[in-house]
């Protein structure tokens, strides 16, 4: 019996995973027809304030990055069909109240990602091409390259919205004991130096863009450390 459930699970989990799969190769090709108009869309975003014309320095780059902003589009629209998968197949071994809490985090994080990567492209991306416009003299001209707009834009937008799952980390931590809220308070100066080294090695080598990413990533803890203290209170 131990055997053929195993068999049954492997099985489960080989259909899951073809289908995520497929998922991913079936929607490689629309998206590659839609990245051209994502990429103006972010180009609008970031330059819409500026009089400046991107360059491209061979005959493939906007080619391949136009593959880039598909697989990433492709994954940022096959991900809900892939989380709803992987659910489907841990489902039958999940309690009540551990479906419920996965329930509430898969959506709190999915959305807090989505504010973390708007955030970075309305506002944060916009700055950061304004002050690096700023150094323009009538000697001193930027020559922008499309394929570091586009990819820097990609990135940080991931990476914020990676970086906003900070609140909720720290809900979980205090709201399952793992530490409490005063252990994590008298912490505060580590927690503000970790931000600090994760987002120097998650943006460009600048620190104006580090700063773009720590100062919101160290609110967000703070406010997820007040909302898991509040909570915590008011259970005991």
């Amino acid at each position: 019996m131990e055997e053929e459930s195993l068999v049954s699970h492997l099985d489960a989990l080989r259909k899951t995973l073809i289908s995520c799969i497929l998922s991913l190769a079936l929607g490689l090709i629309p998206m590659f027809f839609c990245a051209p108009y994502v990429i103006d869309w972010l180009i609008q975003i970031m330059l819409s304030a500026h009089e400046v014309t991107l360059n491209y320095f061979s005959p493939m780059e906007v080619f391949i990055l136009q593959i880039k902003t598909a697989v990433f589009l492709d994954f940022l629209i096959c991900f809900p069909f892939i989380c709803y998968k992987i659910w489907q197949f841990v489902l039958p071994a999940l309690y009540d109240n551990e479906r419920r809490f996965i329930k509430s985090i898969v959506i709190s994080s999915g959305s807090l990602f989505i504010l973390g990567a708007l955030f970075c492209l309305f506002f944060i991306l916009p700055m950061i091409i304004d002050f690096g416009l700023s150094f323009t003299s009538a000697h001193i001209q930027a020559t922008l390259g499309i394929s570091n707009i586009i990819s820097l834009s990609l990135w940080l937008s991931t990476v914020f919205g990676l970086m906003f799952q900070f609140p909720l980390i720290v809900y979980a931590l205090i709201s399952h004991g793992i530490i409490s809220g005063e252990q994590i308070k008298q912490k505060r100066p580590y927690v503000i130096v970790a931000i600090l080294i994760i987002a120097a090695l998650l943006t460009p080598p600048d620190v104006v863009s580090q700063l773009m990413l720590a100062t919101p990533t160290y609110l967000l803890f703070e406010g997820g450390l007040y909302i898991a203290c509040k909570k915590h209170q008011k259970k005991s």
